[in-house]
């Protein structure tokens, strides 16, 4: 077992680079080859003299979900569609997948695995390419990536060939470090919650979602394996654009796990000779998608992005909604709003000729809580007859003078008649008395 290898990788390495390795090493790392040479002779005082601190693992961008009062979804706001998941709630079909075919002696390595390098070494001296890198070390890569794109520093994100020799080395660093500080259970918990799936998919709960329309806890196993298979190249192996890639892939995860004894040969013969049935469910957001409440999906989104209490400035808020990953609770009533809704359309069509419009918000009485807002148009940024984004139920600008999407306002005409009425009554008046207009 390899379980010390920063206490030994030091003198490892040191013999590399006198033997002359340090250089197809690096190579089989996937670091440049034109940067190796000059690099070799200092090799271990940059190992030994590098210290890139420790990870910094915040938490990845995660989608908002706005919902009814019933707990239905009105809308999501993400900037990558991730939805976090413990590993409890992960399919062992994952897990053992993704280990199985990237990873091998992901549980017997200290971070780094010194028998998958000296086999990199071997296949780069042979011509060949294979990487090296453990799960481990590719969840510091991705963190490392993550925490600069939801910083807004995404142009500093290095990339494979991109990547000097001290940057590999500064995430081996890392990734022995991390071992120390976490278990193995909660690295591949973070992994496959980073890692990216293709098409918009990120982690494997919006991976599950996305192509099988189930959830990371359910995943079969040959819907598990096909996963498993996409990380090593998401546009390569596209279950949408490249399915017979993905089964080719697909089958030979299977193969490793039934090496590993991770699966029987009953399971594996079974999950080869399964279809890849993708049942591609695309997920929209903002509330362009909110087919339930848009203006009301709107009237949030302003609160959220206009409201300092959610940050101090509107980079901070956008950021704080579109990846804060946050559930918003609302008072929304979607029976109510249903009614809302029809008798909105009804009074007045989205394509009436003389552009009118028509709008409904009711408040429960005694707490101010709005339960439906509806309004006779569709709320679409396309040019088309009916579409309007602009919210009728809300001013221009909030009280801080912050656009709210808003109108102009309207005159309150007749609405006044019933309150002046009431009052008249009030006064003891009559509904039959009689007066003077001039007076």
């Amino acid at each position: 077992m390899w379980r010390d290898t920063g206490s030994t990788l030091g003198n490892l390495l040191k013999l590399f680079v006198a033997c002359g390795v340090a250089g197809v090493l690096v190579a089989g790392l996937m670091v440049p080859a034109g940067a190796v040479a000059t690099a070799a002779v200092s090799g271990t005082d940059t190992f030994l003299n590098t210290n890139p601190g420790p990870l910094k693992l915040d938490s990845p961008a995660q989608a908002t979900t706005v919902l009814a009062n019933d707990g239905s979804v009105i809308a999501r706001f993400y900037e990558q569609d991730r939805q976090t998941v413990t590993s409890a709630n992960m399919s062992p079909f994952i897990k053992n997948g993704i280990v199985a075919i990237e990873d091998a002696r992901f549980y017997q390595h200290g971070g780094i695995d010194m028998t998958g390098i000296m086999r990199a070494v071997v296949a780069t001296l042979q011509g060949g390419r294979e990487g090296a890198s453990t799960i481990t070390q590719q969840y510091v890569n991705n963190v490392i990536i993550e925490n600069l794109v939801t910083a807004g520093k995404t142009d500093q994100a290095k990339l494979g060939a991109q990547k000097s020799i001290t940057d590999k080395i500064n995430e081996m660093k890392q990734a022995i470090d991390l071992e120390k500080t976490m278990s193995k259970k909660d690295i591949l918990q973070g992994y496959l919650n980073i890692i990216y799936f293709g098409n918009g998919a990120y982690g494997i709960e919006a991976a599950a979602k996305l192509y099988f329309n189930t959830t990371a806890k359910n995943l079969t196993l040959p819907q598990a394996a096909a996963l498993a298979g996409v990380v090593n190249s998401p546009s390569v192996y596209d279950p949408v654009a490249h399915p017979d890639n993905v089964v080719k892939r697909r089958n030979e995860v299977l193969g490793k796990m039934l090496a590993q004894k991770m699966i029987t040969q009953k399971q594996h013969d079974a999950a080869v000779k399964a279809p890849l049935t993708v049942h591609l469910n695309k997920p929209s957001q903002g509330c362009v998608a909110a087919a339930m409440a848009p203006y009301f999906c709107d009237y949030v989104q302003q609160l959220v992005l206009n409201d300092k209490a959610f940050g101090a400035t509107p980079e901070d808020r956008a950021k704080f909604l579109y990846q804060g990953g946050l559930t918003i609770k609302t008072t929304l009533d979607p029976k109510l709003q249903k009614v809302a809704q029809t008798r909105v359309d009804n009074t007045m069509s989205p394509t009436d000729p003389l552009q009118r419009g028509a709008d409904v918000v009711s408040v429960q009485p005694g707490t101010g809580k709005v339960l439906t807002m509806a309004q006779n148009t569709v709320y679409n940024p396309a040019t088309k007859p009916g579409n309007y984004m602009g919210n009728f139920s809300l001013p221009l600008k909030d009280a801080n003078g912050q656009p709210l999407h808003g109108s102009g306002g309207f005159q309150i005409g007749s609405t006044f008649k019933p309150f002046v009425f009431a009052e008249w009554l009030n006064s003891g008046h009559s509904m039959m008395t009689m007066i003077d207009g001039a007076v």
